[in-house]
């Protein structure tokens, strides 16, 4: 059995995430929606995390991407959770309410159900911001399979997971 809860991939990449910020003296916070923690879990499960990771926002609900992190609630109604604008503003919050260097925002339709024909299931968007930097912060919609098939709730939010991590790497 391994030492970690995890996944080697996950712990893997979260090592790398926690060491290369650890080095350059860089600080993260994360604003997790539809992989609900599994990021931060990720990167505590390093030791010596405490060095990178500020804090945590696990803002599930449109309520507490509000509340939590000041999303406006029209960056809501009209574009709707799962939206570019919406983890820029959860990254924007996310270094406005923390001591972080540089932030990660995640949003997704993780299924089996909840998908649109516009967002279907498999649809997460990624944003990273980093304090005091110029322009906006940086965001990238992917569309992940195995939404509809076994295991396919998991594995959209292990491959989001992944792929927030990977933002996070300097």
């Amino acid at each position: 059995m391994s030492d970690y809860l995890l996944s080697d991939e996950l712990t893997e990449l979260a090592a790398r995430v926690v060491s290369e910020n650890a080095a350059i003296g860089r600080k993260v916070v994360t604003a997790e929606s539809c992989t609900g923690g599994l990021v931060s879990a990720a990167i505590t499960e390093i030791p010596g995390s405490s060095a990178v990771l500020d804090r945590a926002f696990i803002t599930y609900s449109n309520e507490a991407k509000m509340e939590s992190l000041g999303v406006a609630s029209d960056i809501i109604e009209t574009f709707g959770a799962v939206s570019i604008a919406c983890v820029w503003a959860m990254a924007q919050g996310a270094l406005k309410h923390s001591k972080a260097d540089v932030a990660v925002a995640i949003s997704g339709v993780a299924g089996p159900g909840g998908g649109t024909q516009l967002k279907p299931v498999g649809t997460v968007v990624f944003a990273r911001a980093v304090r005091n930097s110029e322009g906006e912060p940086e965001g990238e919609l992917k569309f992940f399979e195995g939404g509809d098939g076994p295991g396919g709730r998991a594995a959209i939010r292990h491959q989001a997971t992944v792929c927030a991590l990977d933002l996070l790497l300097p």
